[in-house]
């Protein structure tokens, strides 16, 4: 088949750009983030984090690892684990959709800067990596299980696609060409047949062929696919399922081992299912995401429940105070399921990255742009210590954000998701514009038949859940306004012409031939309210969450009368949670302890007595713990009378 490769920046410059599909995805060029929650944050990634990213790399050698290629003083002792390339290419991706976005003069100076380090130590054959095939270091893919040499390739080309999308042809284009050139030369159908233990490869060659118009590489990221699942790389004690390498993934029922390998692997697989028109490994994909969001995912959206894989559990296996939930999985998730909207048009996988976006991505950056959480628990017994700035954090858990780690994937990861955000927002299809994340921007698109579709977004949301749309320009023949309104949402409205009625949950269509000035205004219900958890979820029986609008909010130990008791709080569920600004709060107690010196009894024990004070608990957005500094927290707050 032939793909014709998108032209830059005037048209879409977006992450994800399949050939069909029910939606065609909105770019940087078509949607402008305007200021609010995301806004806000996409400015202090901008002018913060993509600066300390490369600062951090600079600093720890991983830069300098290219130019010892390019120089030929390679050694055994270099800086970084075997996976640092990629974080230099997923800072040029951010970089590439920053430029893209705003033209930064700033930002285009550093992909120059980086793509000139990194173009250098490129062998002739367009192989590319800095801790393999050099003096005094390892073979070419003689680490396939944990060597990641295909996944930091994987990584590159996205970063290409940033840039090709968003500036044309350039040197970081014709680097990652000559890259994806040597990966179909070795592990082509008459080459290689391993795979890389960490997926990435596939998804990038998926992209890149979209991107370039190669479909060459689509065909080697299929094959890839094909490869994995019949026990290709080597075993290792924590089982091929870490790989996915233990089923087909035509033939898995769900998302197991290492929770962004697999998750990554199946952002690919909805890629190849498109352009290879598979239904049936897109039906496979859907199946696999119907059974791991019902049972293996967190209310915050996050996934992976295991520290020692970094992954998934077994069904209902979901522990709050053990939940690693890594925020380089959380965008693995939004991947996958934004790729799965284009390819169905279900808003069900928009619901899903609205919560993964305000409750992972959003609670990873600290304020100020410079330090991250990796793991997000959903419970910190300790409040730790405050993070040295200056220092590299050697562990992935911890109960204050740290600049860097020592695996440092995710501050990357989150810049350039942030950078790229605006490619995630909205679409069109033959008749309208859909819009399915809120957030103050200007859309300025057409449809295929050449109307134009022009409307600003007004909102302050999550703050409050009124969403103003309003028509920028005029059109002469009608067009569908569709908006998302969220599951959790029952009893939103829509209000048009000054009349009001009620919007149920899943897509509001209103179609019409809009005049510049029309407003249809959504407002969302944002009273806080109680979530309940399935009872096969063991570790939270007797619990519940609060939420509001978008957000789940938590506790937190500085806020309670008695900051050691937080593990000991129980809550009042005999009335909703109570509206606290941004926030909610509910009635609690510190009930006395019997103090047995055993922790098991004969018998089973009487509910603890009334004779803890009542105080209100107020509750926060759980992406905000911990800006106050040190604390312990809880989302799941236990329910008085069940224990």
């Amino acid at each position: 088949m032939t793909i014709t490769p998108q032209a830059p920046a005037a048209a879409r410059a977006v992450p994800v750009l399949p050939s069909r599909g029910p939606v065609r995805p909105l770019g940087l060029g078509q949607v402008t983030l305007t200021g609010g929650f995301w806004g806000g944050r996409q400015s202090v990634n901008a002018a913060a984090t993509l600066a300390h990213c490369e600062s951090w790399m600079e600093r720890l050698g991983w830069l300098a690892n290219f130019d010892r290629v390019a120089d030929g003083t390679t050694s055994p002792d270099r800086p970084g684990w075997s996976f640092s390339d990629s974080e230099v290419y997923k800072l040029l991706e951010a970089l590439a959709w920053e430029e893209g976005r705003t033209g930064d003069q700033g930002a285009e100076a550093a992909i120059k800067r980086l793509t000139a380090r990194v173009a250098r130590a490129q062998d002739p054959d367009g192989y590319l990596n800095t801790c393999f095939g050099h003096d005094r270091q390892q073979p070419r893919y003689s680490d396939l299980e944990m060597g990641h040499e295909l996944y930091n390739t994987g990584h590159l080309l996205q970063a290409a696609v940033a840039r090709l999308r968003t500036a044309g042809e350039d040197d970081l284009v014709g680097v990652a060409r000559r890259a994806a050139d040597h990966v179909c030369r070795t592990f082509g159908a008459d080459g290689l047949s391993g795979i890389c233990g960490h997926p990435e490869i596939e998804v990038g060659l998926a992209e890149f062929g979209r991107a370039t118009g190669e479909d060459r590489y689509v065909e080697q990221a299929r094959l890839f696919l094909e490869r994995r699942g019949h026990g290709t790389l080597r075993d290792i004690p924590l089982g091929r399922a870490y790989f996915q390498d233990d089923v087909p993934i035509r033939r898995a029922e769900v998302w197991r081992g290492h929770a962004v390998r697999a998750l990554y692997l199946t952002a690919a697989a909805v890629d190849v299912a498109v352009e290879r028109g598979d239904d049936e490994l897109l039906r496979a994909v859907e199946r696999q995401w119907e059974r791991s969001v019902e049972r293996r995912t967190y209310i915050t959206g996050g996934m992976g429940s295991r520290h020692q894989d970094e992954g998934f559990g077994e069904d209902w296996e979901l522990p709050p105070d053990r939940a690693y939930c890594e925020t380089c999985a959380g965008i693995a998730s939004i991947m996958v399921s934004w790729r799965l909207h284009l390819a169905t048009g279900d808003v069900r996988y928009t619901d899903l990255i609205e919560r993964t976006l305000y409750n992972v991505v959003a609670a990873s950056p600290s304020p100020d742009g410079r330090a991250f959480f990796y793991a997000n628990p959903l419970h910190q017994r300790s409040p730790g210590r405050p993070a040295d700035p200056d220092e590299v954090s050697p562990r992935a858990e911890g109960g204050t954000r740290a600049a860097w780690f020592e695996v440092s994937c995710c501050p990357t990861n989150v810049a350039r998701t942030l950078a790229g955000l605006a490619g995630y927002l909205a679409t069109t299809d033959d008749d309208g514009l859909q819009i399915h994340q809120y957030a103050p921007c200007a859309i300025r698109a057409e449809l295929p038949d050449g109307r134009p579709v022009a409307v600003d977004v007004e909102t302050d949301y999550p703050a409050s859940g009124a969403v103003r749309v309003r028509v920028a320009a005029g059109a002469s023949s009608p067009w569908t306004l569709s908006l998302r309104v969220p599951a959790w949402a029952a009893g939103a409205t829509v209000t048009e012409d000054g009349r009001t009625r009620s919007a149920e949950p899943g897509v509001l269509a209103v179609r019409r031939a809009f005049q510049a000035g029309d407003v249809v205004l959504l407002d969302l219900p944002m009273r806080p309210r109680f979530t309940w958890p399935d009872p096969r979820i063991d570790a939270v029986r007797g619990c519940v969450a609060v939420e509001r609008g978008p957000e789940v909010l938590c506790a937190e130990s500085r806020d309670l009368p008695d900051p050691g008791g937080l593990d000991a709080l129980v809550i009042d569920a005999g009335s909703g949670p109570e509206p606290d600004g941004g926030g909610a709060r509910v009635r609690g107690r510190i009930p006395a302890h019997l103090g047995r010196g055993w922790a098991y009894a004969p018998a089973r024990p009487a509910p603890p007595a009334e004779d803890g004070e009542r105080f209100d608990v107020p509750l926060r957005p759980y992406h905000s713990w911990a800006h106050r500094g040190p604390t312990s927290m809880r989302v799941w707050l236990p329910v008085e009378g069940t224990s």
